[in-house]
């Protein structure tokens, strides 16, 4: 019975998570159940899991919780508490599904802990990659990826030389403007940009994939979690998004994997990859899908595509950097102070302003990240 902490229990990814448990009760128990806000999900999380621990990241969520969990569930408060639970010898497995960079310190424990980690949380990569797999080799963690693009990559990169790999070309369904003219994007909303036409996601990473910035954070993430240079990560837009990823070899062959748009098979496959588990998603019926199409992506609609090989060549601060300014950016965008496009503008402007220099330590993570939070409020204020 492998026991589990489901770090941002209460998002999509987290409740997802939830029912492939709930599908194979002798094989998973709830070990803790971490959120931040949401007390009525995390509650009804908690009856249909009975953890022994539940986590409100904010203390005021965690006071409406008093008296209202099941027997024998306790209720913990605060961060530190996150961090202590995924680290705790009675955890097995994390599944690692804090949206931002916060969910990385508690991630992080669970690594170096040496903890077997799904994860879906891209900013622990993209801010500290290479802290982040050190202490994953060091402790023997099981880092397995749980975006549907970095599963599939993983899946087809089994019992493959990783040396004859000439390339990974990670899918992009292209979001709700992929067919919309350039110009008529700095008209867009925010409802707009959260409307994704395949997955349900939050309003953050729904933007996110508006923008393709999902898809720059996806393959500073593949950098690492594959160690691959620049030359070898790309991108293709596939509005179906039944194919996730390819990798190609130096013999012409490409392999790919294929699934109904649905988190819960590449969150299963992180959870128990052999014998494969059923997950509740829909057979792919090829026949009934028809025709699959691929295009290039164009950099006038997406912009976001034209910075991702200089952050990727360059060293850890122009990733954090980007990360920290695109949130404050999509941020921003979701309160009305900036247009749609000024999201991918902001972000390359804070980059115009930082030095590339890597990051030894988490402080050095969260110094990099705190100046270009600074750097991108001035930039929007201007």
């Amino acid at each position: 019975m492998l026991r589990v902490t489901i770090l941002g229990a209460t998002g999509s990814i987290g409740c997802s998570t939830a029912d492939v448990m709930l599908r194979h009760p002798d094989k998973f128990t709830a070990h803790a159940l971490v959120g931040h806000r949401n007390s009525g999900k995390m509650l009804q999380l908690a009856r249909q899991l009975q953890p022994a621990w539940v986590v409100m990241t904010d203390e005021r969520a965690a006071a409406e919780l008093k008296g209202q969990l099941p027997a024998g569930t306790r209720l913990a408060s605060g961060m530190d508490a996150a961090i202590d639970l995924a680290g705790d010898t009675d955890t097995d497995m994390v599944m690692a599904a804090m949206v931002g960079s916060a969910g990385l310190p508690a991630t992080l424990a669970a690594v170096r802990a040496g903890k077997r980690v799904g994860l879906a949380n891209k900013e622990c990569l993209v801010t500290a990659g290479c802290i982040f797999m050190a202490a994953a080799e060091a402790s023997g963690a099981d880092v397995v990826p749980v975006d549907s693009e970095h599963a599939a990559v993983h899946q087809c990169l089994q019992g493959h030389d990783r040396d004859s790999v000439k390339q990974v070309i990670l899918t992009a369904s292209g979001g709700p403007f992929r067919d919309r003219d350039p110009a008529s994007l700095h008209a867009v909303t925010p409802a707009q940009a959260v409307a994704h036409p395949n997955w349900d996601m939050g309003a953050k990473i729904s933007i996110d994939s508006a923008t393709m910035m999902n898809k720059v954070l996806e393959l500073i993430e593949a950098r690492w979690l594959f160690d691959l240079p620049a030359e070898k990560l790309s991108a293709i837009i596939h509005p179906e998004s039944i194919v996730h990823a390819m990798v190609e070899y130096q013999d012409g062959s490409a392999l790919a994997q294929l699934a109904m748009p649905d988190m819960r098979m590449p969150i299963a496959y992180a959870m128990q990859a052999e014998p494969r588990l059923d997950t509740g998603i829909s057979w792919l019926d090829l026949a009934k899908t028809g025709t699959l199409h691929f295009h290039a992506v164009d950099h006038l609609r997406f912009p976001a595509m034209a910075l991702v090989q200089q952050v990727l060549r360059g060293e850890d601060s122009l990733a954090i950097t980007l990360n920290a300014a695109n949130e404050v950016a999509n941020a921003a965008f979701r309160a009305g102070r900036i247009g749609f496009m000024q999201i991918v503008a902001t972000v390359e402007q804070v980059l115009a302003r930082v030095d590339d220099r890597p990051a030894a330590t988490l402080d050095d993570v969260w110094q990099i990240d705190e100046h270009a939070r600074i750097l991108a409020e001035e930039v929007i204020g201007a």
